[in-house]
């Protein structure tokens, strides 16, 4: 029989602290020295054994300049400008403080003794984020006149310059102080309400990566582009604690401020970093020290340990969370019987029906707002299509005019719509399709003699008919791939709505479980194992009801999980099972703008073995 170790490569261990990822993510949060004048929106910069705190807001502003040691603050001289909510970049002996409140273009560096006026930034501000060093710092956003700007200057050594703005539009975000000016990140802030949204920026342009886990502003930073923390803000209410950890790629929570607060100030690194003043609701002069252990026990996926503090056997594994709905940024035009393309934070939403018809209207989606684009060729709805932002395939459709009902094709590269093969059968009455640009199935539909049972395969360049599905439907669910497949609900030719699930293997269907709810007119996200079906039109058909219903599939059945806060249907989707978005739609009364996120969280975790 194998040992343990022959199986996963390493000894049950005794421990006496849980491992983790990384030394990071096992780090903690500690008291430190207050400072001398409590206030919110002070600038921070520097280390956490070499820190500065400058301005702030008390009840009023104040110019008031600390440094800290590690354990106290010492006053020093006070900036030449009193203000608050303004950003800051490099050390404790060679600084440099910008913007503030009132909208301010001021600038002033440090030397590790005093102030001095130089160039003003090219945009008065409040509240941007800043980064990077003295001689060559970065700021970003804020709220100018009138409202948050995405401007972006860098400083070098003698004046700002203009560079390419940020994607999003936004003030009361934070950085990683210590990036520098070529590789930075910025995250949080507000633009309509609390935002979770993170940019890099490479020394030329910024690009969006992961979400926060947790979306707010007022919020402060520490570390580099490849390894920050975030801590602190507000929610507009609450005020929060929550303190996350940047690796490169996404975002982890670990150990919570003591305090929660926001309008706050950070310094230093992912390792140790520095969290001082801001309010509580009232202002504060709470410092406290992140630390990252210097030892600690690597963590290892599988690994079965002995947790000689806590007295338990424990395994660290993956552990998958509660899906739930959250809100997203409004389509600009209200619209159902579109179709959709992408993932959750990268997505697009397709022709439908708008106010005054049937529309060729397309808009972007970038994670939190739409944008609109390229229109298709053809003004259509109840089309079909699959793919993602930047090569996608639209099919089929009805359009106002004879012949209605029709099989164009329209394929997207990122810039423009190109009119290519049309279906060898004409159909409307779709919503999505499975695959991708190159590789695409689309099922069932209606045609001019009512719905059908007629797939269609494309190969990039034509489609071929391949096998038929069980049950003649319209208006149903799919998702997958062209070689593994998966269609559900719908509504089938004497007008009765449908919860049959088939299932593609590349050659053939095969009925599968039912939905718990049967529907037509429904959304779908994700792959043949691992698939969402979500909203949709409830029987008698007609007249119809709307629901916001859930299911979750896990490659063999239908599991109901949390509804959606906007009941609807007819409105275009994007995303995996575990990452989905809807987008549009109808509430049975009238088409809708709304947009709505589900996600999945999944982390790893040390949980105790226990024996029943």
């Amino acid at each position: 029989m194998s040992e343990y170790k022959g199986i996963r490569g390493f000894k049950v261990q005794t421990l006496s602290t849980d491992p983790a990822a990384s030394a990071v993510l096992g780090g903690t949060w500690a008291s430190g020295g207050a400072l001398n004048t409590a206030r919110r929106g002070p600038a921070g910069f520097g280390l956490q054994n070499a820190a500065v705190a400058a301005g702030g807001l008390t009840t009023i502003g104040v110019g008031n300049s600390e440094e800290y040691n590690g354990s106290s603050w010492v006053e020093g001289n006070d900036i030449n400008n009193i203000r608050y909510d303004l950003a800051a970049a490099g050390t404790q002996t060679a600084g440099i403080i910008f913007s503030g409140d009132p909208y301010s273009a001021l600038t002033e560096t440090y030397d590790g003794t005093s102030y001095t006026e130089v160039g003003d930034l090219n945009t008065a501000r409040q509240k941007p984020a800043g980064f990077g060093a003295q001689p060559s710092a970065i700021c970003a956003g804020g709220e100018g006149v009138p409202g948050q700007t995405g401007v972006t200057e860098t400083w070098n050594g003698t004046s700002w310059t203009e560079v390419n703005d940020l994607n999003t539009a936004r003030f009361g975000l934070a950085a990683a102080i210590q990036a520098p000016s070529t590789n930075g990140i910025v995250f949080g802030g507000y633009i309509a309400n609390d935002s979770a949204l993170a940019e890099t920026w490479n020394g030329t342009s910024w690009t969006e990566v992961g979400d926060l886990n947790t979306s707010r502003y007022y919020l402060a930073g520490a570390g580099t582009a490849s390894s920050a923390l975030a801590f602190g803000g507000s929610q507009n209410p609450p005020i929060v604690a929550n303190t996350e950890f940047w690796n490169g790629s996404s975002w982890t929570e670990i150990a919570d401020l003591a305090t929660a607060r926001s309008a706050l100030a950070g310094a230093g690194t992912d390792s140790s970093g520095l969290a001082f003043g801001g309010t509580t609701g009232s202002v504060t002069g709470a410092t406290e020290e992140f630390t990252a252990p210097s030892v600690f026990s690597k963590e290892n996926l599988g690994q079965v340990y002995y947790n000689s503090t806590s007295n338990a056997f424990k395994v660290t594994k993956t552990v998958t969370g509660t899906g739930a709905w959250a809100s997203g940024g409004n389509l600009n035009t209200a619209r159902a019987a579109a179709t959709g393309a992408g993932t959750q934070t990268t997505a697009l939403s397709i022709a439908g029906s708008a106010p005054g018809g049937r529309t060729t209207n397309v808009e972007s989606y970038n994670g939190s707002s739409w944008t609109e684009i390229t229109d298709v060729n053809s003004a259509r709805n109840e089309l079909g299509g699959s793919g993602t932002q930047t090569a996608t395939i639209i099919m089929g459709g009805y359009q106002a005019t004879p012949p209605n009902i029709v099989g164009f094709t329209e394929t997207w590269n990122g810039t423009s719509w190109t009119e290519v093969a049309d279906l060898n059968t004409a159909r409307d009455s779709l919503n999505q399709s499975m695959g991708t640009q190159t590789a695409n199935l689309v099922a069932t539909g209606n045609s001019s003699t009512g719905p059908v049972t007629f797939v269609e395969s494309w190969n990039g360049t034509s489609w071929t008919e391949v096998a038929d599905v069980n049950t003649a439907r319209a208006l149903l669910g799919e998702i997958g791939t062209q070689t593994g497949g998966l269609i559900f609900g719908g509504v089938n030719p004497p007008g009765a709505i449908e919860s049959k699930t088939e299932s593609w293997n590349g050659t053939s269907w095969t009925e599968v479980n039912d939905m718990n709810v049967g529907r037509d007119r429904i959304f779908g996200a994700g792959v043949q194992t691992d698939g969402l079906a979500y909203g949709g039109r409830l029987p008698p058909s007609p007249p119809a009801g709307v629901t916001g219903t859930t299911e979750s599939w896990n490659g063999t059945s239908w599991t109901e999980v949390a509804d959606m806060a906007t009941a609807r249907y007819n409105g275009s989707s994007a995303g995996t099972g575990t990452a989905a978005l809807a987008a549009g739609g109808n509430n049975n009364t009238a088409n809708v703008a709304v947009t709505e996120e589900w996600t999945v969280p999944s982390s790893t975790q040390n949980q105790t073995i226990t024996v029943s």
